[in-house]
C-alpha cells in the first residue's frame, strides 16, 4: 500500500503534513511557496520536486518483505478500554475521585463514547493504523522547543580499541558504518528485525536520513530527501558539507579520505575565534521555540539573492548531522548532558558551550574531542527501537572494519558492500562533491538577534535540568532472572520502591512497549502503578518478614509482565482513548468550519516546559482538552456536571473533562527501557515540571540507568535507588538461605543418628559448632520474640544492615559503601588472598617469554 512521504522542494519554503496512508489524507492548510530563487541551479537538480513514493519492497529487497502480511493494529472494544483506564487510575486516586471519574467513564459509555467509536472505526478503514495520523499531529502541533523536551538521546561505549578514540578516528569510523547502514536500508539489504520469531514493522527505517522536522505557521511537518547523498558537519557552531554517497548509494569516500576531510574542517573552525563563531551559530535557532523558529525560517529566506534559502536546503535535505565537540566531559552525568542538550559555557557575556553546535531538527551523530560519541534524534517519525538498531549496528560495524584490517576473512554484517572506492574510477562516481565546504549564512542584523535570544533562552532551560547516572554493576539480568524476575518488571518495581521511600506516595509512571508487531506499530503505553505494585511499595518499605517482601515484588513484577504482553499486542487504553478524543476534536473542528483536522495550528499551552505527554512514544497532547478550558469550565466541573455533557450537543464528553483524564496523562516517572551492549547510556528530559525522565539499560551484569528532571533531588533519587537495588539483593539472598536451611545435603543427612563403629567415636567427642545458637541470641529480643527486622538480621549477610525505613535509605547506602559492598562475609579478606596468590606463584616452573 503507497504511503505519502514528503519530498524536499528546493529552496522553496513549506508542503503538506505527512500522510498516514495511501486513504484520503486529513485535509491541511497549505502554504504557498515563497518567491525567492534558488542561487544555484544544480542544487535544484540534485533535489526532486515534491512527489509520492510507494512502499513496496524492491524485487529481491528483504528489508520491506514482511510489511504486505502486518496485521493492522487493532482498534480495542470500548468497554475494555474504559475499564482499563479505571484500573490504571485506581491506585492514583483517593475513594471520592475514584468514584467521580467511575461516574463519568459509565456516562461515556451510555451517550458519547459507542458515537465516537463507530466514527473512529469507520475513519480507520483504508488506513494503515487507526492512531498514525493523530500521532503525528500531536508530535508536530508539539511548539515548545525539541531539545530537552521531545530529542531523546545514545551514549554509545567507547571503541574497544584506545587508540581509535581520538575524535577523528572515531567519526570517520562512525560516519563509514553510517553509510554502510543508509546503503543497506537503500537496497532493502537490512535483515528485518524480529521478536521471538514476529516479523516488527520496519517503515521507520525509510525515515531515518535525509529527513527534517520543518516548522510552518501551521505546524511542524516532516520533509524528506531519498536520495541524499550528502552529510553536514558542525564544528564551532559552523557548517559545511560534502557528498559522501554515489547516485547508487554507493560509498564514494574511504574511512581515511573521510578523516582527511573532517580534519581539514576542524582545522578551518578553528580559524575563527569560538566567541566569534558563536555569535553566528545559527544552529541555535532550531532550539527555539517553534512557531518562532517557523517565523525565523522565513527571515531566513525571504531576501532576493540571498544564500540562506540554499544553505538551508543543503541542511534540511542532509543525510545526517555529524557535530564535532571540543569538549571533553569527564562524568557519565556530563556526557549524557552533551548528547541531550550540549553543554552551557559562557565566557564573557558570550555562550561558548556545545549547545551552539547542534540542529535539533534532524538525526545527529555527536564526537567528542576525546572520541566519546552518541546519537540525538527528532522523535516524530522514528521510536527508540528503531534507532537502537541504527547506533547498535553502526558500532559493531567500526568493530568489524577494524577486525578486517587485521584478518581478511573476519565477518561483515552486510549482505554486501560498497565496491571499495580507492579502487575505483573518480569517474564512477558521477556529479558528485568531496571537497568540504564550508556554509555562509548572509547574517542580517535581525538574524544575529535572534541568535542572540534563542541562545539566552536555551541557556536557561539547560540550566533548569539536571542530569545524574547510575551504573550499577551490583547485578543485573542474569541474576534477575536467576531470581525468577522479568528484568524490566524487576527495574520498574525499582522505581516504584525508591520514588516512594523518599516521598510516600505513588505517581503516574509511564513506560512505551513496542506495537511494532503491526503494521506501522509504534508504542502503547504501560502503566506501571498498579494496586499489585502500590500493595508492594508498601510491603518493603514496613517492618515485615523477608518472604512478604518478596512475594509482594513477585505479584507486582507478575502484573507488569501482563500488561506488557497487553500492551505490545495493541489492547492497552491509553491509545485507544486518545484516538476517541482526535475524533471528537475533528468533529467539533469540522462543526466550526476549521479545519477538519487537529494539525491546523501549534497547541502547546506553556513556555519552556514540557507539561504535554510523554517524550518517548506518547502521543504530546494527551492533556490538551484541560489546558485549553477556561476558568468558567474549569470551575463548572462539580459532580455531575461533566456527566451532562454531549457529543451531540457539541460539549466534551465527561470522559475528557474528569480529573481522572488530567492525572492520568501529567506523568511524573516518565520511564523507557532501551539498550543493548553497544550503548553506555540512554535518556530523555522530564516530561513533566515536577517530573522525573528515565531512561535505563539492563545488562547481563549491570544496570544503567540517566534521571533528569528539573532539579529535584536528582541525586538523592539516585541514591535510593541503588540503596533499593543492594536491599533487595539482600532480602532474596535471606529467603533464599532461608529455603534452602531445612534441605540438608546427603553428606549431613548421615550426621545426627547414624550409629558409630567404635574407631570413629573420638570423632564425635565434642559438640557440633553451627553458629545458629550465637544469631538466635544476639536477635532474640527481651521479650523472648523476634521482630520481622530482628529476623532479617539473623538470617542477612549484612548483619548489620538489616531492613531498613524511610530515614535510612541514604545510610544503608553510605554504610555498604564505607565497608566496600564487602556482602559476603565468607570471602577471605584482602592480606589472605594476596599471601594466597603469592604462594600460588610459586608453583611450577616460569617460563621465558619470546618475542613476538
Amino acid at each position: 500500500m503507497p504511503t505519502q512521504v514528503r519530498i524536499f522542494t528546493m529552496p522553496k519554503s513549506l508542503g503538506e503534513t505527512l500522510s498516514a496512508s495511501s486513504s484520503t489524507p486529513i485535509p491541511l492548510p497549505v502554504q504557498q511557496p515563497q518567491s525567492e530563487k534558488s542561487a544555484n541551479p544544480e542544487l535544484r537538480a540534485r533535489l526532486p520536486m515534491m512527489e509520492t513514493i510507494p512502499e513496496k519492497p524492491k524485487e529481491g529487497g528483504i528489508t520491506f518483505a514482511n510489511q504486505d502480511n502486518l496485521p493492522k493494529l487493532p482498534i480495542p472494544e470500548l468497554e475494555q478500554s474504559c475499564k482499563k483506564y479505571l484500573t490504571a487510575l485506581k491506585p492514583l486516586q483517593g475513594p471520592r475521585e475514584h468514584s467521580e471519574t467511575k461516574i463519568a467513564v459509565q456516562e461515556f459509555l451510555k451517550r458519547d463514547g459507542p458515537e465516537l467509536q463507530k466514527k473512529l472505526q469507520e475513519y480507520a478503514v483504508g488506513k494503515t493504523s487507526y492512531i498514525e495520523q493523530f500521532w503525528y499531529d500531536s508530535y508536530l502541533n508539539f511548539d515548545n522547543p525539541v531539545v530537552l523536551n521531545l530529542n531523546p538521546f545514545f551514549l554509545l561505549e567507547d571503541d574497544p580499541t584506545p587508540a581509535r578514540n581520538n575524535q577523528v578516528t572515531r567519526a570517520a569510523s562512525l560516519v563509514v558504518s553510517a553509510l554502510e547502514f543508509v546503503r543497506a536500508v537503500r537496497r532493502e539489504e537490512l535483515p528485518p528485525d524480529q521478536l521471538k520469531g514476529t516479523p516488527l514493522d520496519m517503515y521507520q527505517y525509510s525515515r531515518l536520513f535525509g529527513t527534517a522536522r520543518v516548522p510552518t505557521e501551521n505546524g511542524c511537518q516532516i520533509e524528506q530527501d531519498p536520495d541524499s547523498k550528502h552529510i553536514v558537519v558542525l564544528c564551532h557552531g559552523q557548517f559545511y558539507w560534502f557528498d559522501v554517497l554515489d547516485d547508487n548509494s554507493d560509498l564514494i569516500m574511504s574511512e581515511r579520505d573521510l578523516s582527511i576531510n573532517l580534519q581539514t574542517i576542524i582545522d578551518d573552525a578553528a580559524q575563527t575565534p569560538i566567541q566569534e563563531a558563536a555569535k553566528g551559530a545559527l544552529g541555535i535557532l532550531s532550539t527555539e521555540n517553534r512557531k518562532i523558529w517557523s517565523g525565523l525560517r522565513e527571515v531566513l529566506t525571504k531576501e532576493e539573492g540571498s544564500n540562506n534559502a540554499d544553505c538551508l536546503g543543503i541542511v534540511d535535505s542532509a543525510l545526517f548531522m555529524l557535530c564535532l565537540d571540543y569538549t571533553e566531559p569527564s562524568t557519565a552525568a556530563a556526557l549524557c548532558q552533551n548528547m541531550l542538550c550540549g553543554t552551557n559555557d559562557v565566557v564573557k557575556g558570550v555562550q561558548i558551550g556545545t549547545c551552539i553546535n547542534r540542529w535539533y531538527d534532524k538525526l545527529q551523530i555527536i564526537v567528542c574531542k576525546n572520541g566519546s560519541a552518541g546519537i540525538n534524534f527528532e522523535h516524530t517519525g522514528v521510536d527508540g527501537h528503531t534507532v537502537l538498531r541504527f547506533a547498535s549496528d553502526i558500532y559493531t560495524d567500526t568493530i568489524l572494519r577494524f577486525a578486517r584490517t587485521i584478518n581478511g576473512q573476519a565477518p561483515s554484517l552486510w549482505k554486501t558492500a560498497s565496491p571499495d572506492p580507492s579502487k575505483r574510477d573518480p569517474e564512477s562516481f558521477g556529479d558528485v562533491t568531496t571537497t568540504p565546504h564550508k556554509l555562509e549564512w548572509d547574517m542580517s542584523p535581525e538574524l544575529n538577534i535572534a541568535v542572540r535570544f534563542a541562545e539566552t533562552r536555551l541557556a536557561d532551560l539547560i540550566s533548569q535540568n539536571e542530569f545524574e547516572c547510575l551504573d550499577f554493576a551490583g547485578y543485573g539480568k542474569n541474576y534477575i532472572t536467576s531470581a525468577g524476575f522479568s528484568p524490566d518488571a524487576f527495574v520498574q518495581m525499582a522505581f516504584q520502591a525508591a520514588y516512594y521511600g523518599l516521598y510516600g506516595r505513588v505517581e503516574c509512571t509511564y513506560e512505551p512497549s513496542m506495537t511494532k508487531a503491526f503494521l506501522h506499530g509504534r508504542t502503547e503505553a504501560i502503566r506501571t502503578v498498579t494496586e499489585e505494585s502500590v500493595n508492594f511499595v508498601q510491603t518493603f518499605w514496613a517492618d515485615n518478614p523477608a518472604e512478604e517482601k518478596v512475594e509482594a515484588l513477585r505479584k507486582a513484577c507478575q502484573q507488569h509482565v501482563n500488561s506488557t504482553k497487553e500492551c505490545s499486542k495493541g489492547r492497552g487504553c491509553d491509545r485507544h482513548l486518545y484516538a476517541l478524543f482526535c475524533v471528537w476534536q475533528r468533529y467539533m473542528d469540522a462543526e466550526n468550519s476549521r479545519s477538519p483536522s487537529s494539525i491546523g495550528g501549534y497547541s502547546s499551552p506553556i513556555e519552556n516546559g514540557s507539561e504535554q505527554g510523554s517524550v518517548i512514544g506518547s502521543p504530546g497532547q494527551e492533556s490538551v482538552l484541560s489546558s485549553n478550558m477556561n476558568t468558567e469550565e474549569a470551575r463548572s466541573r462539580r459532580r455531575g456536571d461533566s456527566t451532562n455533557s454531549r457529543y451531540l450537543e457539541g460539549q466534551v464528553p465527561a470522559l475528557f473533562t474528569d480529573h481522572g483524564w488530567d492525572k492520568l496523562n501529567n506523568t511524573i516517572l516518565s520511564t523507557s527501557n532501551c539498550g543493548n551492549p553497544s550503548l553506555r547510556q540512554f535518556g530523555f528530559g522530564p516530561t513533566s515540571g515536577g517530573g522525573f525522565g528515565i531512561g535505563y539499560i539492563i545488562k547481563d551484569e549491570g544496570i544503567n540507568i540517566c534521571v533528569a528532571s528539573k532539579h529535584r533531588q536528582t541525586k538523592r533519587f539516585v541514591d535510593t535507588l541503588e540503596s533499593y537495588l543492594l536491599e533487595i539483593r539482600r532480602i532474596l539472598r535471606i529467603t533464599n538461605r532461608k529455603s534452602t536451611m531445612s534441605r540438608q545435603t546427603r553428606a549431613r543427612e548421615i550426621d545426627p543418628d547414624k550409629p558409630r563403629s567404635s574407631h570413629q567415636r573420638l570423632k564425635t567427642r565434642g559438640r557440633m559448632i553451627t553458629g545458629t545458637d550465637s544469631l538466635r541470641a544476639l536477635a532474640r529480643s527481651s521479650t523472648g520474640t523476634r521482630s520481622p527486622t530482628e529476623e532479617s538480621l539473623m538470617m542477612s549477610e549484612d548483619d548489620e544492615l538489616g531492613g531498613y525505613g524511610f530515614f535510612d535509605a541514604g545510610m544503608l547506602l553510605q554504610a555498604l559503601k564505607a565497608r566496600g559492598e564487602a556482602l559476603d562475609q565468607s570471602e577471605p579478606k584482602a592480606s589472605e588472598r594476596a599471601a594466597a596468590n603469592a604462594r600460588r606463584r610459586e608453583i611450577g616452573k616460569k617460563l621465558r617469554l619470546v618475542e613476538y
